[in-house]
């Protein structure tokens, strides 16, 4: 069975760099780390937040992320924080922390199974 364009590029994109679990990514953020919920509304309001996480759309993210762009959150504080993006399954993350690197985030990864995965694992979550 071929593999799809999208799915290729996905393959190739996570040779770049070293993906977390759910359990790392919880470490990772109670240490400082940016956890950054890219899922849209609807899931957050049927699935719940992740608390402390930074709600950015998927649409903004490089504006809010960029260390020197005027849009940038105060957490964007230079190019070698830490990132890790979180969607629903890990998949749009992915192309999210690829595009991070692109904007010199080398730092940028994402979470292996998404919001799904950090839900499984017991980890906290709130209400919407």
């Amino acid at each position: 069975m071929a593999v799809s364009g999208i799915d290729a590029l996905i393959d190739r994109v996570r040779t770049t760099y070293t993906r977390v679990d759910a359990a790392q990514a919880h470490e990772e953020f109670l240490a400082g780390a940016l956890l950054v919920d890219i899922r849209y509304q609807a899931l957050r309001e049927r699935d719940g937040l992740i608390p402390g996480a930074l709600v950015i759309e998927r649409n903004e993210l490089e504006w809010r992320l960029d260390p020197e762009g005027s849009h940038r959150l105060p957490e964007a504080v230079n190019h070698g924080i830490r990132v890790i993006v979180v969607c629903n399954e890990g998949y749009a993350s992915t192309l999210a922390a690829a595009s991070l690197h692109a904007l010199a985030l080398p730092e940028a990864t994402d979470l292996t199974g998404g919001f799904q995965a950090w839900k499984a694992a017991g980890l906290p979550v709130t209400p919407f």
